[in-house]
């Protein structure tokens, strides 16, 4: 090709390869050994040029490549990089990944639990550790260069997303942000935030996935394609369609039967054959059947441990085996090496032999129940292909490199603490995203399993939304507050929260309402010109019109009410025998009370009726029906015409009864006619004062002469009803407009209260609360301020400081709070106690929990088997009485370890609260809550 190239053109294509070759990004495309897709290379352009990247990807498509070039140009300028993720296994990993490529001398690990080479050029962190760095001024922050934020979309999360902006928002201006995040719809919004807060900024969207992913629904022993071609455009799979038919029985001998024709056996035997391919396979069948396609490995989403392990089960008893003898015994050989640390005694505790028999047989289960070096174990026999079955929870799809040939889902609705709820579009992507591996699978495959009631095209929409939007759920907390006080001042603080990206969003809304308030003033200013009359005001004349009419109403209304009430009184004094006009409804006209209908427990007089259980009269009408009544049939109160006497023999059943007492019934009551039933009642309005004021001035004002006055007054409606619009929007954008500032100001008045803070000034107390984060932060301080926990012993403390971060999954989870005794037991009462006076100032100064900000009750249910544990008892013993799966148990472990670390920081030094933490600590840290790598 050169040589068709004129020698100008060739000097211009060699100056462009030499400077390509003077980039950093040369020789960092040839550590690896596949090329490197168009975005990777856009992003990393844009990265040397200076500029601070947001990339948005699909799950597997190597956006981890822009990461890992920040990390290359970072060594390669001699400045550190900081490489954080939301997760310790994701940091655990990342670290092992990172050693690999640059050896164990440059890159360092902090997790909280972890710390290796904390002084090497690269770190690999969460992102709590680094907020923690920033806030305590750090000296590791010196020479910092770029930080990469892995799975910064987790700023959604409800619980932990406030940490991705204050990182965001406090690091220096030197440093260059990586932003790597699931696709997210609203990726350009994110990145006009990060160019206001960072500076200069790049967002680089790709959804293209380098593995195509085919979706499935499998029914029965039949894969079908949920979606099919047709005339060049993607449709629902019409099989797919006929079959949710069938299952809402539309097929003719269905229909036959209901109307109770005769149905032909062709007919039958048709809808049997069809019915008979519709059907759940079980998990045993599902996973044989992806193995008879080629489609292992398959990673199972079930939203439930309990599912996870019984589906393994399933699986063993069903004589499932998926590994050959050389697979098992290599599988053998890695799980010994890797829990050679474990003592024999925990083993069988931790189920290791079970879970051992699954994954020679290549099965396993994958959730946050489990020991993590169990969960680790699965997670490297799955990458090497010695586990082809795994079931597993959602956690795994949080950025776990666990990716499969094939993605399973059950069902597509899950439990979400509270109440069953459908899966979003942006779960389904996150879930299947792990289907298709990148190298190795041409394409890869997500598979839904039929279940009864499944919509073809829910499904289809599930799975052809490729986005979600990212919502910011940020929110000031107590730790929060004194920080930024410390490091700013309030005013300075105030502003930086004023630049987060939730103020950022809700300014952003108030935008488009400004525009429809501007609209709707230049619409009200048409219409004031329009409703203008010669005569006089004709606003204040429209404004006693409407005053006249919502007095009516509201009297209208009352009188409804009382109505309603006089009607239902009425009713209960109804007997037997009774001879009554049903005023309205479709058995108008005379009737006899067969049966009052009073609801059981109800005596007579008693009030509070509504039209749903109040008296429901059985009657017999004059066109010989016998009719259950509602109240509703009954607008107004209604009075006996007459009484007589019901035959003993009277039977409703028998037409000849019915129609004997029915003509027996027009006989008696003939001469009363409907109009003597009802009275005529004299309207409310005529002797209401304010009706008979407003009345008068209507008509005094000059404007009610007017020739035009309802044309006018047509006019002034509508612009009443604009004015009422836009006052709403006003209100709308007087709720968005600096909601985190008045949230810290009021963080900032209850920390004023207590002393923690004094204008911008922290005092000392408030430089303990600087030191401890977490939920219960305040919570802690004042425990710390009031001495409570002095005097504990370590493991007395332990059981104190686990009310601090143990939180049940749901109520179902809650274990019974068996408390310790003696000082253990008073001090936990008193903790309770000071967070009820907490929650009751938190009440009066609107701090609201459900916001995001606020202390929740401290959960006892941890209290003893943290005590036990510290004690030195057995695993065996703790776990039994707890009723906790080892998984849980060494997670909230550490997590206690955690929290006792920043009270021993927190607490006076030298004193027994500290030294006792320090204690407790190492207590805790032990056996199988030590031997764990990751938390």
């Amino acid at each position: 090709m050169t040589e068709d190239m004129s020698p100008a053109e060739r000097y211009a294509a060699a100056r462009v390869r030499a400077a390509e070759q003077a980039t950093a990004l040369a020789p960092f495309r040839q550590m690896y050994d596949f090329e490197l897709d168009p975005f990777q290379i856009e992003a990393c352009r844009a990265l040397e040029a200076g500029k601070g990247v947001l990339v948005a990807a699909p799950t597997g498509s190597g956006k981890t490549i822009v990461g890992e070039f920040a990390v290359h140009l970072a060594l390669a300028r001699g400045r550190k990089c900081f490489y954080t993720t939301p997760i310790k296994a994701l940091s655990n990993q990342k670290y092992n990944d990172l050693v690999k490529r640059h050896g164990a001398q440059r890159v360092g690990l902090l997790t909280g639990d972890n710390s290796i080479n904390s002084d090497a050029p690269v770190i690999v962190m969460t992102t709590e550790v680094l907020r923690n760095m920033l806030y305590a001024g750090s000296q590791a922050l010196a020479g910092l260069g770029y930080v990469v934020m892995d799975e910064v979309h987790y700023l959604s999360d409800r619980f932990r997303g406030a940490v991705w902006e204050e990182v965001i928002i406090h690091l220096p201006e030197s440093v260059t942000l990586v932003s790597l995040s699931a696709t997210v719809s609203n990726a350009e919004e994110f990145g006009d935030w990060l160019d206001t807060v960072r500076g200069d900024t790049e967002v680089i969207v790709s959804e293209h996935r380098p593995v195509p992913l085919w979706q499935h629904v499998l029914a029965g022993r039949r894969m079908y394609d949920l979606f099919e071609e047709k005339n060049g455009r993607r449709e629902v799979n019409p099989d797919l369609l006929r079959m949710a038919q069938l299952e809402n029985s539309r097929l003719p001998a269905f229909r036959d039967r209901r109307r109770g024709k005769p149905v032909r056996e062709a007919d039958r035997e048709r809808e049997r054959r069809q019915r008979s391919r519709i059907w759940t396979p079980s998990r045993p069948e599902v996973i044989d059947q992806l193995d008879s396609q080629g489609l292992l490995p398959a990673i199972t989403f079930i939203f439930s441990r309990a599912g996870c392990e019984a589906a393994v089960q399933q699986c063993l008893y069903a004589g499932l085996r998926l590994n050959d003898a050389g697979e098992r015994a290599r599988v053998r050989e890695l799980v010994e090496e890797r829990t050679a640390s474990i003592p024999d005694e925990d083993l069988h505790v931790l189920g290791y032999f079970e879970w051992l028999e699954g994954l020679e047989r290549g099965i396993a289960a994958h959730h946050a129940g489990m020991l993590p070096t169990f969960k680790e174990v699965v997670e490297e026999l799955f990458v090497r292909g010695l586990v082809k079955a795994v079931f597993a929870t959602e956690t795994l799809a949080l950025g776990i490199n666990m990716p499969a040939r094939s993605v399973v889902l059950e069902k597509l609705v899950k439990w979400n603490g509270e109440q069953h709820v459908d899966i979003t579009p942006g779960e389904y992507t996150q879930l299947t995203g792990r289907a298709g591996r990148r190298g190795i699978d041409i394409e890869g495959h997500a598979v839904v399993l039929w279940q009864r009631g499944m919509d073809p095209g829910a499904l289809a929409g599930l799975a052809g939304t490729r986005t979600y939007p990212l919502r910011s759920s940020f929110r000031p907390s107590y730790n929060m507050a004194v920080n930024l006080v410390s490091q700013f001042g309030r005013h300075r603080s105030r502003e930086l929260l004023e630049t987060s990206f939730a103020q950022f969003q809700a300014d952003r809304a108030v935008v488009g309402i400004s525009r429809r308030v501007q609209r709707n003033e230049e619409g009200l200013e048409g219409y004031r010109e329009a409703m203008t009359c010669h005569l006089g005001d004709f606003e204040e004349y429209a404004r006693l019109r409407r005053e006249l009419k919502d007095r009516e109403t509201e009297l209208a209304r009352q009188g409804a009410l009382q109505r309603r009430a006089a009607a239902a009184d009425s009713l209960e004094k109804l007997r037997p025998g009774d001879v009554i006009h049903v005023p309205t409804g479709k058995f108008a006209g005379l009737a006899l009370v067969l049966d009052p209908g009073v609801p059981a427990g109800r005596s007579h007089g008693h009030r509070g009726w509504d039209h749903h259980d109040g008296p429901r009269p059985l009657v017999l009408t004059a066109a010989r029906q016998v009719k259950r009544l509602a109240s509703m049939d009954f607008p107004v109160p209604v009075e006996p015409l007459e009484r007589m006497r019901i035959p003993k023999s009277f039977n409703p059943r028998s037409p000849q009864s019915r129609r004997d007492l029915a003509s027996a019934l027009r006989t008696k009551a003939g001469h009363h006619e409907p109009g003597h039933t009802r009275r005529r009642q004299r309207s409310e309005a005529a002797d209401d004062t304010e009706i008979a004021r407003l009345r008068k001035a209507i008509r005094a004002h000059p404007c009610h002469g007017c020739d035009e006055r309802e044309a006018h007054a047509r006019w002034a409606e509508r612009y009443h009803r604009l004015k009422r619009d836009t006052r709403q929007l006003e209100r709308r954008i007087e709720g968005r407009t600096n909601t985190i500032a008045r949230t810290f100001d009021r963080v900032y008045a209850l920390l004023s209260d207590l002393g923690y803070l004094r204008g911008d000034e922290v005092t000392d107390d408030g430089r303990r609360l600087a030191r401890l984060y977490g939920e219960l932060d305040l919570l802690a301080s004042e425990c710390l301020r009031e001495g409570v926990w002095e005097g504990l012993s370590p493991t007395e403390l332990a059981a104190c400081a686990s009310a601090l971060v143990y939180e049940a999954r749901s109520s179902d989870d809650a274990l019974q709070p068996v408390l310790p005794g003696g000082k253990a037991k008073e001090a936990l009462g008193e903790m309770v106690r000071i967070w009820g006076r907490l929650d009751a100032l938190e009440e009066e100064h609107r701090i609201n929990q459900s916001e995001g900000v606020g202390q929740r009750e401290p959960d006892l249910g941890f209290a003893w088997a943290a005590y036990r544990w510290a004690e030195g008892d057995s695993l065996d013993s703790v776990l039994r009485e707890a009723e906790m799966p080892a998984g849980d148990f060494v997670r909230w472990c550490k997590q206690l370890v955690d929290v006792l670390g920043q009270i021993a920081a927190a607490a006076p030094e030298g004193g027994t609260v500290a030294r006792n933490a320090r204690k407790a600590s190492e207590k805790v840290l032990r056996g199988v809550v030590a031997y764990t790598s990751v938390g």
